[in-house]
């Protein structure tokens, strides 16, 4: 089981910005896709934003444009920089690391995400 650590959610107002980061426990440069998913209040997790260890991206459309997802492999960490932000982003932000070998999934804790308006 990877180990992911997530930080960076907070309170903002509309058209501020976040990033949120998350630190796993294994190396993130083969072998695997990381992802950022949210889940607002009553309804389904959702993806939001994922990287493969190729470096190819893909986001949700509610996001394109307005979120970046980027890694450091080095530090084995992920990045979500959220800019322009509006209200229905307010969600708590789950990573994601899927295993492309074996196909398991690991999750982080999840940060809290709220836009004001």
């Amino acid at each position: 089981q990877v180990q992911l650590v997530e930080s960076g959610g907070g309170l903002v107002q509309a058209g501020g910005s976040l990033r949120l980061s998350c630190a796993a426990s294994t190396s993130i440069s083969r072998f695997n896709s990381m992802a950022w998913h949210s889940q607002a209040p009553g309804k389904q997790r959702e993806l939001v934003a994922r990287i493969t260890s190729g470096g190819s991206t893909n986001y949700a459309d509610s996001v394109k444009g307005r979120f970046a997802i980027s890694r450091d492999i080095a530090k084995n960490t992920v990045y979500l920089q959220m800019n322009s932000l509006k209200p229905e982003d307010t969600a708590v932000y789950y990573c994601n690391y899927h295993n492309s070998i074996t196909g398991r999934d690991s999750w982080g804790q999840g940060t809290q995400v709220t836009v004001s308006s």
